[in-house]
């Protein structure tokens, strides 16, 4: 399974977190399943960092790739068919970032492991 990192699952697997479900957290350590991190997160991580809201043990330019690394998450790339399909998607969720993963879910077939339900009302697979 293709597996979407939300950029809370991925704080919450950094700072192994009780916050990260059962679910996730077994579908996260199968070696079976592909993990990946969305530019988007990276963004957002970076964004809320500088505007005060997000504490990091480090500047995020190097905690995101170190973290990402260390976890075994590849990198995903924004591509043009993702960001114009999320154009195109319905006003369900306000959040940018969010409203780029499931572009990104549904373009690349992946699912979202998230706790956020909002995003299942795009019709993307979620596991929590």
């Amino acid at each position: 399974m293709k597996l979407l990192v939300d950029t809370c699952t991925f704080l919450w697997i950094a700072s192994d977190s009780p916050h990260l479900s059962k679910t996730a957290a077994a579908a996260f350590l199968d070696q079976n399943n592909e993990r990946y991190l969305s530019a988007a997160s990276a963004w957002e991580i970076s964004v809320k960092h500088a505007m005060g809201r997000l504490p990091l043990p480090v500047r995020p330019d190097i905690f995101v790739p170190r973290v990402r690394e260390a976890s075994g998450i590849v990198a995903l790339a924004i591509d043009e068919e993702s960001a114009l399909h999320a154009g195109k998607l319905p006003g369900l969720h306000a959040d940018p970032f969010d409203r780029m993963l499931v572009a990104q879910a549904i373009v690349h077939g992946m699912t979202v492991l998230t706790p956020d339900p909002e995003i299942e009302r795009y019709g993307v697979r979620i596991l929590w």
